[in-house]
């Protein structure tokens, strides 16, 4: 069967059915699965996240004055936000290397993946290179089998003659 009938005779098949092969340069990957998200919550242009933000106090809008007790009070926060803002910090910067270091693992598995499927092909090449030359032998393979039929017939033809000749004799 020549290329063009191939590739016509796949189209022909691909609209009959959705059942594809390999062999037809069919494929199961999915695109929406291949980009959907790793967690239905991470950023990505679809789910920008919220763009909430830190305010621990209101905005002051207007000028006013503050008595002692509530200076007082505001520095004490401002001092305990300043150390949680400080822990706040390390924390994201380890969560940032949390994820960097997923990133990193991600990127092995698919380069692994991605190598796992390049040696796949490689081993289907050489199980078809090996087929085609099989089937190149099959006709050598016939030949050898029918030179000993045909030897295998002439020495029972000889057989026959030979146990006809002695029942003659005898």
């Amino acid at each position: 069967m020549g290329i063009l009938a191939r590739i016509t005779s796949a189209a022909k098949s691909s609209s009959n059915s959705n059942e594809s092969s390999l062999s037809t340069g069919g494929h199961g990957i999915d695109k929406n699965r291949v980009l959907s998200p790793t967690d239905p919550s991470v950023v990505n242009p679809i789910n920008a996240g919220t763009w909430e933000t830190v305010r621990t106090a209101p905005v002051n809008h207007t000028p006013r004055y503050f008595n002692k007790a509530e200076a007082d009070a505001l520095k004490t926060v401002a001092t305990q936000k300043r150390e949680e803002a400080r822990q706040a910090k390390r924390a994201y910067k380890s969560l940032k290397k949390l994820e960097e270091s997923d990133a990193q693992v991600h990127t092995a598995h698919r380069n692994y993946i991605k190598g796992v499927s390049s040696n796949e092909l490689t081993k289907k090449r050489s199980d078809a290179n090996t087929a085609r030359h099989l089937h190149a032998l099959r006709p050598e393979y016939a030949k050898l089998g029918f030179g000993l039929d045909r030897a295998e017939d002439k020495a029972q033809q000889r057989i026959d003659e030979l146990k006809a000749k002695i029942k003659e004799k005898y």
